[in-house]
């Protein structure tokens, strides 16, 4: 989701480019400027490799009645918290808690910015004394690919009583400061009912604000929640994604399953709201209320089975989620939006800008325009 690597350029990929480093977004769009809100960030929209620029308060225009969103309602949890191993300091990364009562963990090193950058993993045996005389001691790897992330026990199994006493949200060197946790909530978040939630922020639902869901209801368009709790990116290696929990409720399968035998689209929000509808699919397409555990990883070998479009943030060129935007709309498609999003100069990262594939097919109700929101610049 998201790079700490504070290099001049965010490197080049699957989309062939190379993005510079000024164009992360470094703080939210509400305060770029008096008066605006989340909702002032730019939307570029692809369908097929046509591409037309507006704001993201022209998404109602630009869908249509009977149009489901599929939206993450994961909460973003207050996953960093400072610690020490011996007289080292270190950052501890929560990501995801086990059935075991186990956390994947993932230790980093303070930058002297208020940022971080990567540590090596483990080894095995490992003691991190955490606030309040609260250890941690790490196990064994998460995977066998990486030692990025690791298993680690806590003297507390009130793991989430320490996030909220003494953690704060996970940040990135390209931000300018910390942010409240309150920045890092999406409007559709809610409590879950054992308190979990997401490492970092299902971003592509942050834009949205309750006026523009409201309008967007008052249209005819339907909204499907669903839960998947995101894990720690990989911010330097852009691992593929491991194992999340993830929930999709028995009313939003009908909901899903409606829109699609009506042939209404289908447009998940994010890539965590695909990835949790998608592992709810079987291979007829219909998808079945389900929760638990979810490896799925979408590619184009894989494809789709459930989604329409998407909408969803600008992703680093090495990012593993343009696999899955390839699966959504092709890759010729991601490649022309991503030429476009550089020469339109849109801003990337959580609190960047939007980008809404739809199926080629479909016609642009308002024209392509391209006149760049003011919103933008920082």
């Amino acid at each position: 989701m998201t790079t700490a690597m504070g290099v001049p350029s965010l490197g080049r990929g699957r989309t062939g480019r190379e993005v510079p480093a000024e164009l992360s977004a470094r703080v939210p769009a509400e305060q770029r400027g008096p008066g605006l809100d989340r909702d002032a960030v730019r939307l570029l929209v692809s369908r097929g490799t046509r591409v037309s620029h507006h704001t993201f308060t022209d998404l109602p225009g630009l869908l249509r009645a009977g149009d489901l969103l599929v939206v993450n309602t994961s909460m973003t949890l207050a996953a960093a918290v400072d610690g020490t191993v011996g007289h080292a300091r270190v950052v501890v990364h929560f990501s995801t808690r086990g059935d075991d009562g186990r956390w994947a963990v993932e230790l980093r090193e303070p930058d002297g910015r208020g940022t971080t950058r990567a540590r090596g993993g483990g080894p095995a045996g490992t003691r991190v004394r955490l606030p309040g005389d609260v250890r941690l001691v790490l196990e064994e790897p998460l995977t066998g690919r990486s030692p990025r992330l690791w298993w680690g026990r806590v003297s507390d199994p009130d793991v989430l009583g320490l996030l909220r006493r003494h953690g704060r949200p996970i940040r990135y060197s390209y931000t300018d400061r910390d942010q409240p946790l309150s920045a890092y909530q999406t409007v559709f978040a809610l409590p879950s009912a054992d308190g979990s939630g997401s490492a970092e922020m299902p971003s592509a639902a942050r834009p949205f604000t309750t006026r523009l869901v409201a309008e967007l209801v008052s249209r005819g368009v339907q909204f499907a929640p669903v839960s998947l709790h995101t894990g720690v990116a990989s911010a330097e290696a852009h691992e593929p994604p491991y194992p999340e929990r993830f929930a999709v409720p028995e009313a939003s399968a009908r909901l899903i399953d409606a829109a699609r035998a009506g042939a209404r689209r289908v447009i998940g929000v994010g890539t965590t709201a695909v990835r949790a509808v998608e592992s709810a699919a079987g291979p007829d397409g219909v998808v079945r209320a389900a929760e638990g555990w979810t490896g799925l990883v979408v590619t184009p070998e894989r494809g789709v089975r459930v989604v329409d479009g998407l909408l969803t943030g600008l992703h680093e060129p090495e990012a593993s989620h343009l696999l899955m935007l390839e699966a959504v709309a092709g890759r010729e498609t991601v490649r022309s939006g991503y030429d476009e999003a550089l020469r339109g100069r849109y801003l990337w990262h959580e609190f960047g800008d939007v980008h809404l594939l739809l199926p080629e097919e479909d016609t642009d109700p308002t024209g392509p325009h391209t006149e760049h929101c003011s919103s933008n610049r920082w």
